[in-house]
């Protein structure tokens, strides 16, 4: 097997195209993604990157997982493809708790895992890959209280529980703070159901209660959203703020129901994550439940933050022709 030339401080290797040289792969050698809701377009867009690093690299990759929101199913996906003996597996917990003593298991039998898009941080996990999720909480905070006046109720759309969701939720609160006449008035459980974002929203804005703004911590929530108000007729009376970039999240957003979107990068989630468990597939650590965080040698970081951005109407179509330039999406019909 040849070796790899470069030392295992592996980001900067990866980020200098070349600079690590070619490496030999072995004929079984298979990366996971794990997802819990893997039929919607955010981990589709993921498994392209994931199939683009696998295509590189000319090894195999999977995405494994219900294809309905099953946290669960998806710990069960996960157990499965360690006794796969997968060679390294990406996982985006829905339930953290749930997931702590699987993820430590995989890696005390040498199975590479990274969690990817949400975290799992009481597990042993090297490090996180994915949006700082309270920075993207704070990016739409800072927009929707601008729209607002500063003033105003606001219902949030959530998984209870949810790492990545709890502290996009709170970086919302911590714009909020700031604005002491915008307030939280409900925070709704979907229960991994995109039919309880509709239900709600049409009961709310079919009743007496005082709704400003609408805003959706996931992805599968804002379409429903978007459908109750245009339903109920209610364009122009509430606002509402989106995350990621489901075509009927944009199609909302062209025809001026979606004031915006938080963005993010699960593309390049997957496709760095892939290549960073092969580094550590290959370069073998002492241990790989070691904590990162309190080496100030270590060969990888804490956390791998791979951005995010507003989509408005004015950057919409740029946006768009983007991506489908990149082939990540459908183009509108």
């Amino acid at each position: 097997m040849l070796k790899h030339i470069c030392v295992p401080t592996t980001l900067a290797c990866l980020i200098v195209l070349g600079a690590c040289g070619p490496r030999a792969h072995e004929a079984n050698e298979r990366y996971v993604l794990v997802a819990a809701h893997t039929g919607i377009p955010y981990w589709q867009e993921a498994f392209a990157g994931l199939r683009s690093a696998g295509a590189e690299m000319h090894v195999k990759v999977d995405l494994v997982g219900p294809d309905r929101y099953d946290a669960k199913a998806e710990q069960d996906a996960f157990e499965e493809a360690v006794a796969d003996k997968a060679s390294g597996i990406l996982i985006s917990p829905a339930d953290p708790n749930l997931m702590v003593s699987d993820i430590d298991s995989a890696l005390q039998r040498g199975i590479p895992v990274l969690t990817i898009d949400s975290d799992a941080p009481k597990s042993k996990r090297p490090f996180f890959i994915g949006s700082d999720n309270y920075a993207a909480g704070r990016l739409g905070g800072q927009l929707l209280a601008k729209l607002l006046g500063g003033k105003g109720n606001v219902v949030m759309f959530t998984y209870p529980g949810q790492a990545n969701l709890m502290d996009r939720r709170q970086g919302y609160e911590s714009v909020f703070e700031g604005y002491p006449d915008i307030k939280i008035i409900q925070a709704v459980d979907l229960k991994g159901e995109a039919a309880v974002a509709y239900q709600t929203a049409k009961d709310l804005l079919s009743s007496k209660s005082q709704v400003n703004a609408f805003v959706c911590l996931e992805a599968v929530a804002c379409p429903e959203v978007g459908e109750a108000v245009n339903d109920t007729k209610s364009t122009g009376k509430v606002t509402i703020m989106a995350m990621d970039t489901d075509q009927r999240t944009l199609n909302w957003i062209q025809q001026g129901l979606v004031a915006a979107t938080v963005a993010q990068k699960p593309y390049t989630m997957a496709y760095l994550g892939v290549k960073l468990l092969d580094d550590m597939h290959h370069q073998k650590q002492p241990s790989l439940g070691t904590d990162f965080k309190q080496d100030s040698s270590a060969p990888y970081p804490a956390a791998v933050y791979t951005g995010t951005f507003l989509v408005q109407k004015d950057n919409l179509q740029t946006f768009m022709a983007q991506k489908q330039s990149e082939g990540k999406t459908t183009p509108k019909p």
